[in-house]
């Protein structure tokens, strides 16, 4: 069984189980047709806020955001670029430091601080919740760069090689690292969801267009990267719905526990309502995998309908 195989099942076996989740199944038909699917059979990356040059420079940027591509329970506390989103302000502040740098190195990596993580992000350190996720920033991009040195002569391009074109082994790899494993046991069974170690595949595969760098010859493999925007897409539209005392609790604001059955049956459910979508596509004759879908619903998340309501807030690093 792949690494991808076992979050489709692990999803599925709670999903079936869920006490605070339920997918409306006799919705996805309607559902289907509503989705202008064609956004999801042509992801483009977003080029203002990303870096998007140099192939060297290119590859380290994205390994290196996707390595702190997580905090969305923080970022009502951050300051923020005007009419930006929390990630959309991390990923063109890290953007701004690569090309001041000239690009990441894993010695930058290994040396980068908590001081470094708050000038680079604009964050400041006396305040507690940006303070926390700023510390959380600096572990994880040296946890990063010890593994480049230690494993791979420090080299990024070493390190995407090593995969030999293949996403399922850059998850292995990436997996190596303690914020990537988002894996909780629930229900007597281990529930994978592995979401930023699939997303690094996914941004790779996007911004090289599906070449070089970003070559995965199993990208259709890829689930959903379950995080708490999609889901809140799914609720919003209809396809999933909560328990009343969850969505309460999400309505005023209360931070669910990462690993809490409540919240990982949020992720684990979105996954599987999305495969099940997908196959109705299929059915349909239309072919799209599971990363065009996530690129289709997390940037549908960004329209004002689903801002007009609160996500679930988990502060983890995971999403």
């Amino acid at each position: 069984m792949s690494v991808f195989d076992e979050i489709r099942s692990s999803c599925r076996y709670l999903a079936e189980q869920a006490e605070f989740v339920s997918i409306d199944q006799d919705f996805l038909d309607e559902y289907a047709r509503q989705l202008p699917i064609e956004v999801a059979l042509n992801p483009v990356m977003e080029t203002e806020n990303h870096f998007c040059g140099d192939a060297e420079q290119t590859l380290a940027y994205f390994i290196t955001l996707d390595s702190i591509n997580f905090g969305s329970g923080y970022f009502d506390s951050l300051r923020l670029d005007k009419d930006k989103t929390g990630y959309f302000t991390v990923a063109s502040r890290l953007k701004a430091e690569s090309i001041r740098l000239g690009g990441f190195s894993a010695a930058w990596l290994c040396n980068v601080d908590v001081a470094a993580c708050c000038r680079i992000f604009e964050q400041n350190l006396a305040d507690p919740l940006p303070g926390e996720l700023m510390r959380l920033f600096a572990e994880a991009l040296n946890q990063l760069g010890r593994l480049l040195e230690d494993q791979y002569d420090g080299s990024f391009t070493s390190f995407i090689e090593t995969a030999g074109f293949s996403a399922a082994s850059l998850v292995e790899q990436l997996l190596a690292m303690p914020f990537y494993r988002d894996v909780f046991e629930i229900a007597g069974r281990k529930i994978s969801l592995l979401k930023r170690a699939q997303i690094t595949a996914s941004d790779l595969h996007i911004a090289f267009s599906g070449q070089g760098y970003g070559r995965f010859d199993d990208i259709a493999e890829l689930t959903i990267f379950a995080d708490n925007l999609v889901p809140h897409v799914l609720l919003t539209d209809g396809l999933i719905k909560y328990r009343s005392d969850l969505l309460q609790a999400i309505s005023a604001g209360q931070p669910l526990i990462s690993g809490s059955r409540a919240e990982v049956e949020i992720r684990a459910c979105t996954v599987h309502a999305v495969e099940l979508l997908r196959q109705v596509y299929a059915a349909a004759g239309v072919r799209v995998n599971s990363q065009g879908l996530d690129y289709l619903l997390w940037n549908r998340g960004q329209e004002r309908k689903y801002r007009q309501s609160p996500t679930h807030i988990t502060r983890c690093v995971y999403y």
